[in-house]
């Protein structure tokens, strides 16, 4: 059970540069149950010798990553998304922990989900545009003398917990609200959002996402100056709804009607 569950979270690399920080990652990887490795626009040889001399033993790691082009593309057959992100002011909502949302990321055993935890490039971290194909973000606590973590450290210290949530839930029943909020102290505790029967996967919503603006543009909704600002509060607002597949076909039939409405004055008036 601990590793089905595990194995229907990806770790998701953006833009590695270093060899050895991508081998030590598949070495933490490893030493928590988890295996699927996907790697965005690497800089670097994830198969070549220093990559593999710090994986030690977790060379199946390396040989079974994914490269891909684009992030959309590693998050295809997603369902949830957690980013990683050392800087809170760029974001409009709280981040949280990984003790606090890591377990959402494992969904229940009555609803299997796909998710993906989302690592930066070293130098600089995820950037908005990124954050963006995120519902949740979480920020590791650190000394803020000297806050600074490693790639293959931050990636540990989040495998860690969704190995401690696996084992946790393989002996007893899947976790709830309850369950989860009840391990977080409770000046901290958070609203969980809630399961849907058939959560719409991730680019089922960037499908939407990009409707949603432009017909939010065409209506005169959205200027090209607050386009960007405006859609990322949308995509919070959403990635916090957790919408069904029956949910977003129904907003999406809104727009489409919408579309056509304007497509219908557009004619009579000329």
């Amino acid at each position: 059970m601990t590793t089905a569950v595990l194995e229907r979270v990806r770790i998701v690399l953006v833009e590695p540069a270093g060899a050895r920080n991508v081998g030590m990652v598949a070495r933490v990887m490893k030493n928590f149950g988890l295996r699927h490795l996907v790697l965005v626009q690497p800089g670097c040889n994830h198969l070549g010798e220093d990559a593999r001399q710090m994986a030690v033993h977790a060379g199946d790691v390396l040989e079974a990553a994914t490269v891909v082009d684009a992030l959309p593309e590693a998050l295809q057959g997603c369902q949830r998304a957690i980013a990683t992100t050392a800087r809170p002011r760029t974001l409009h909502t709280k981040l949280e922990t990984p003790h606090q949302a890591l377990p959402w990321l494992l969904g229940a055993e009555a609803t299997p989900i796909q998710g993906a935890l989302l690592f930066g490039p070293e130098d600089r971290g995820l950037s908005n545009d990124e954050l963006n194909y995120a519902q949740r973000f979480i920020q590791i606590p650190t000394n803020p003398v000297y806050p600074s973590l490693n790639l293959a450290q931050a990636v540990a210290v989040c495998s860690y917990e969704l190995y401690q949530w696996a084992i946790a839930t393989s002996t007893i029943a899947q976790p709830t609200d309850a369950h989860l909020n009840a391990a977080i102290p409770s000046e901290t505790a958070i609203a969980l959002p809630r399961e849907t029967a058939d959560p719409a996967a991730l680019e089922q919503l960037e499908g939407f996402y990009q409707q949603l603006e432009s017909v939010l543009r065409t209506i005169g909704y959205l200027y090209p100056h607050t386009a960007n600002s405006r859609m990322q509060k949308f995509r919070r607002l959403f990635g916090r709804s957790q919408l069904s597949v029956d949910e977003l076909a129904m907003l999406r039939g809104i727009l489409s009607q919408v579309e056509w409405a304007i497509g219908s004055d557009s004619t009579r008036l000329s």
